[in-house]
């Protein structure tokens, strides 16, 4: 089985991002293809995997990191998108989706904005009598503001 083959990522930014995710309505989280996904219905909203050598990565082939790296895929539109493809890393853009825009998971990560960044994912990805659950885009949603 190639799961077994690959290093997945740290059971605590699973646990960190998962906390995050699953306060979301009706979300729930699944093991992936490499990683773990959080799901709204049938689509997904966020997924976290490690790229690493021997393993096919969009983000290796983009930044030529060739270390292991954790990294976390999400959906975004209009003027974010357009933000997050041009600051570069730690965000990237893989070219399998228009909408879907990776950063990396470390040490450096800020997790207010990943919050607010699951959350917009979510709320493109949810039927819209979810989404609207949700506070207006741009609003404090943090539900972790660890350091």
């Amino acid at each position: 089985m190639a799961r077994a083959n690959r290093i997945e990522p740290d059971v605590e930014v699973v646990a960190r991002l998962g906390e995050i995710a699953l306060a979301l309505p009706e979300a729930h989280e699944e093991d992936a293809w490499t990683g773990v996904r959080w799901r709204i219905r049938a689509r997904t909203f966020a997924h976290v995997m490690v790229a690493q050598p021997g393993f096919e990565s969009s983000f290796r082939d983009l930044t030529g990191v060739a270390d292991p790296t954790t990294v976390l895929t999400f959906h975004v539109t209009g003027d974010e998108l357009l933000a997050l493809v041009h600051i570069g890393l730690p965000y990237y853009k893989p070219p399998w989706s228009p909408t879907i825009v990776g950063v990396v998971i470390d040490g450096d990560t800020d997790w207010a904005e990943v919050t607010g960044l699951v959350t917009e994912s979510y709320r493109l990805q949810a039927p819209q009598k979810l989404a609207k659950l949700l506070p207006a885009a741009g609003d404090v949603t943090a539900t972790d503001q660890r350091p």
